[in-house]
């Protein structure tokens, strides 16, 4: 059971993931030569909303999550 849960919620994920993906691309090749600061205005609408939507604690947690990423992926290429 646990396995089928997992599984409808990484569908879900991923479907969500592609949708996220098709807009992001869109707004980027609207914005043109403000490509860069449109994902910026992006990442803050989405964390705006995801605030709305669950809580800032988790939101926050997925923030620090998404930091550790980052800094790993840094060192990595060093």
């Amino acid at each position: 059971m646990a396995n089928d849960d997992d599984a409808d919620m990484e569908a879900m994920y991923d479907q969500a993931a592609d949708i996220a993906g098709k807009h992001l691309n869109a707004a980027l090749d609207e914005g043109g030569p403000l490509e860069y600061l449109v994902a910026v205005m992006m990442v803050e609408a989405a964390v705006n909303a995801a605030v709305e939507a669950t809580s800032r604690e988790d939101i926050i947690r997925l923030l620090k999550d998404l930091i550790e990423q980052i800094e790993s992926d840094e060192t990595d290429e060093d």
